[in-house]
């Protein structure tokens, strides 16, 4: 791809980014929400905070193997040598766009997975007790969509990423702004992605219990908790958009820094 090209894309990615910003200022609370929220008990917020961190240490230490028993890593990595290749053949707009298709076929694969989850654990009644697979699901997610751009997941540093991304994606308004922002400086490389993994692992979590903790509490009564189900899907679904657009934007500026025609490495770091 040749450096017109190339910036071209990159102003695409701009776009399409503020575009994204944009729809998610307005946060919009539903009627239910107020009506729900005294029926809600005060330690069902902690309950849920502390199921998040503790099934994002839990996956972390233990559970990255289990999520890798759902695909074929060692395919996603060939595929992407094989993208790779033909990237740097034939140089084209065309050839670098077979990444994006990738990692959006994926996404949407793990999106009916986890619609199935939220529903099924709804049906029953089961609220808290599904964050650990509602949060596997969407891990697998986000590792599918970093190996189809050429990135690990592995390692302590990837992990703060990851789970940076997510608090971001549940932002709303100016927070949202600053946030991306922030990301994208990183991303960039003009600003350093914070070592301390257990801090963000707890933002993280007290992100998604806010953003979800009507939800998950409707989720827990049976039969009606099916409403409160889809949520695990509407979730999913944000912030694996919101993945897509980050990974996108580290593939293409790797690519800005290497010059025309490079291609990212698998592992690589950016």
């Amino acid at each position: 791809m040749n450096q017109k090209e190339l910036e071209k894309q990159w102003k695409k990615i701009i776009k399409t980014e503020t575009a994204y910003i944009s729809r998610s200022l307005k946060k919009e609370r539903g009627p239910w929400q107020d009506k729900i929220a005294k029926y809600v008990p005060e330690k069902f917020e902690h309950t849920l905070k502390e199921g998040f961190y503790r099934a994002f240490r839990l996956i972390f230490d233990k559970g990255t193997g289990v999520i890798e028993m759902t695909y074929d890593k060692e395919k996603r990595e060939q595929d992407y040598k094989i993208k790779e290749f033909a990237a740097e053949l034939k140089n084209s707009r065309k050839s670098v766009k077979a990444f994006q298709k990738s990692a959006a076929k994926n996404q949407a694969v793990n999106g009916v997975l986890s619609a199935a989850e939220g529903i099924g654990m709804g049906l029953f009644g089961m609220g808290i007790p599904d964050i650990p697979l509602f949060l596997g699901l969407l891990l697998k997610s986000i590792y599918e969509i970093a190996l189809s751009y050429g990135f690990s997941y592995e390692g302590e540093e990837e992990q703060i990423f990851i789970l940076k991304l997510i608090e971001t994606a549940l932002l709303e308004g100016e927070s949202l702004e600053a946030g991306n922002a922030q990301l994208n400086r990183i991303i960039d490389g003009a600003e350093k992605l914070s070592a301390d993994k257990e801090a963000q692992m707890q933002r993280t979590a007290d992100a998604l219990a806010d953003e979800m903790l009507y939800l998950k509490f409707v989720q827990g009564l049976p039969v009606v908790g099916i409403l409160g189900g889809v949520s695990d899907l509407v979730y999913q679904r944000k912030i694996s958009e919101y993945a897509l657009l980050k990974y996108k934007r580290r593939f293409y500026c790797k690519m800005r820094k290497s010059g025309p025609g490079a291609v990212l490495s698998p592992d690589a770091k950016g």
